[in-house]
């Protein structure tokens, strides 16, 4: 179910920003256990920005953002078992799934979270894939001296797109999830 929540941010019952699209159960709850089964089998390793170790776990494939240098390094071919769930963000998304040459497979702990940002402009739009619980998807940019917020709840088996001005104008953030959780972000490469 879509839902802003007003009880959050103030401005909850406006239209989402423009770009930003939402859709429960893209995966089924068997599609979505066997892709966790997968995942928790991959070597996801503490998330590394420029020295600090933050409490989520993750790992890329296609391509992968060095922050050190700034630029986009080779990584490992995208998993065969990740494609058909590549190919069902890149339905929703209306993209050809070739062009989602990157996925970074997330595992969030009771209590991660992930600060407000935007993704790196080596990207293009951006498909996420929520995964085992639920969580808040939160969206926000300055408009004048406050800023205009949107939430959304983003359920197990759900897919978001970032694209336009949600991609380019707003910043996203999660708030420390209540339950383990896992997401996969498929990226189009620039």
């Amino acid at each position: 179910m879509t839902s802003t929540q007003g009880d959050l941010f103030p401005g909850g019952d406006r239209p989402l920003p423009e770009g930003f699209r939402y859709k429960p159960m893209i995966l089924s709850d068997t599609a979505q256990s066997e892709v966790v089964e997968e995942i928790q089998r991959l070597p996801l390793k503490p998330f590394d920005f420029h020295g600090f170790e933050g409490k989520r776990r993750v790992i890329s494939y296609g391509w992968k953002y060095d922050f050190e240098t700034g630029r986009l390094t080779f990584a490992a071919a995208i998993p065969t078992f990740l494609l058909p769930t590549r190919a069902m963000a890149a339905a929703f998304a209306d993209i050809d799934p070739d062009r989602l040459r990157q996925a970074l497979v997330t595992e969030y702990a009771p209590g991660a979270p992930i600060g407000w940002h935007k993704d790196k402009k080596a990207f293009g739009r951006v498909v996420g894939v929520s995964l085992l619980s639920a969580c808040t998807f939160r969206l926000r940019r300055r408009s004048g001296s406050k800023w205009e917020r949107f939430s959304i709840v983003a359920e197990p088996g759900s897919a978001y797109l970032l694209s336009g001005p949600a991609r380019s104008e707003w910043e996203h953030s999660i708030p420390p999830v209540e339950r383990l959780r896992y997401s996969i972000t498929f990226r189009e490469v620039m």
